[in-house]
């Protein structure tokens, strides 16, 4: 443990702790634009500066580890002047189509400027115009709106494990791409959305069916049901329909998703999906309430125990189900029915 003072108050924190990551145990607001705390930070943006005394230049605190007796201001006049230069370099070459871009409500760049008060650049020069890749069937790319935060290429690479994206060129001319610059769709990019999710601006953005502002919404949090692993996610709902997803921090997955659960939630919302059980009376499939259906469903599984024995009833589980959800449905037949067969879906 070290002790330190921050915005003259006098803190103690162990001392691997990093500037930002004592700041934020305080609940004071440091802004960042590259910082996620699952990967090494690589301080691109350097919104996160602050002063320390004794220091001539100000400080990255996403990767400045605090040291005994250090001196940190936050907020001082000369740290709220160089996060402003920073934003209006950065909206500099930034495409300042809020009004139309849906990731109004949601961009950090714009939440950073209103809150700094940067209204515009000041600075004039070169705009970076690149073509836009819709060639995944999932995301956009427009790296003309790109703050180059590297966040993509970091969860690519170092939580993902693909190493799709990467830093091309040199300069004013560097962007982020695939290799050989190539349409992300002709790499082996997964489409598992992660680049998506850890965006801060309208760079990368899902391709959706549906027109929605963030503050229109409301968050519910799920497990995603297309596997055992037991992700944990957020549907965006509106008007009691699911417009997306984004990935929850939950245990299993630390906010990653695959495909499916970042993108396939469109069976939600379909026609034909299922809500209630059916009974088939008369030839003809009916819907019923869940208790009918289970006292059926009850009253079918002793007769044919009584009839023809219990090894003549069998179980077949579902991979679309929780693990707990299956354990609880292989120990129903065993212990509950009295056999050993079951079976599941999963074919691995």
């Amino acid at each position: 443990m070290v002790k330190i003072t921050i915005n003259g108050v006098k803190v103690e924190f162990p001392k691997k702790f990093t500037i930002l990551q004592a700041c934020r145990e305080l609940k004071i607001d440091i802004p960042t634009l590259c910082y996620d705390e699952r990967v090494k930070p690589q301080s691109t943006c350097r919104l996160c500066v602050v002063e320390v005394e004794g220091m001539r230049n100000l400080r990255p605190s996403c990767s400045t580890q605090i040291d005994e007796d250090m001196k940190i201001y936050t907020h001082s006049d000369r740290v709220i002047e160089a996060r402003k230069e920073i934003l209006r370099l950065l909206i500099a070459n930034h495409p300042l189509d809020c009004l139309t871009c849906e990731k109004a409500g949601d961009c950090k760049l714009q939440d950073y400027c209103y809150e700094y008060d940067v209204k515009e650049s000041g600075f004039v020069g070169a705009k970076k115009n690149y073509l836009i890749d819709d060639s995944n069937p999932f995301y956009i790319r427009d790296m003309s709106k790109c703050i180059m935060c590297g966040n993509c290429v970091r969860v690519c690479s170092e939580l993902q494990g693909k190493n799709i994206l990467g830093l091309i060129g040199r300069g004013f001319e560097t962007t982020v791409g695939a290799g050989f610059e190539t349409q992300i769709d002709y790499s082996a990019c997964v489409s598992c959305g992660n680049c998506v999710s850890v965006c801060p601006v309208g760079a990368i953005m899902p391709k959706s069916k549906e027109k929605f502002r963030r503050w229109e919404i409301e968050k519910v949090r799920t497990t995603c049901s297309y596997c055992g692993v037991g992700c944990q996610i957020d549907l965006l709902v509106k008007d009691d329909k699911v417009v997306g997803v984004d990935a929850a921090d939950g245990p299993s997955n630390e906010g990653l998703l695959c495909v499916k659960g970042k993108f396939g939630f469109d069976f939600i919302n379909h026609p034909d999906r299922l809500k209630k059980p059916l009974i088939r009376k008369k030839g003809e499939l009916v819907e019923s309430t869940w208790e009918e259906a289970y006292d059926l469903i009850a009253s079918k599984i002793n007769e044919t125990k009584k009839r023809h024995g219990v090894d003549t009833i069998a179980g077949f589980a579902s991979a679309r189900c929780s693990n707990e959800e299956n354990y609880l449905f292989q120990k129903l037949f065993r212990a509950g029915i009295g056999t050993n067969n079951v079976d599941h879906c999963a074919r691995l």
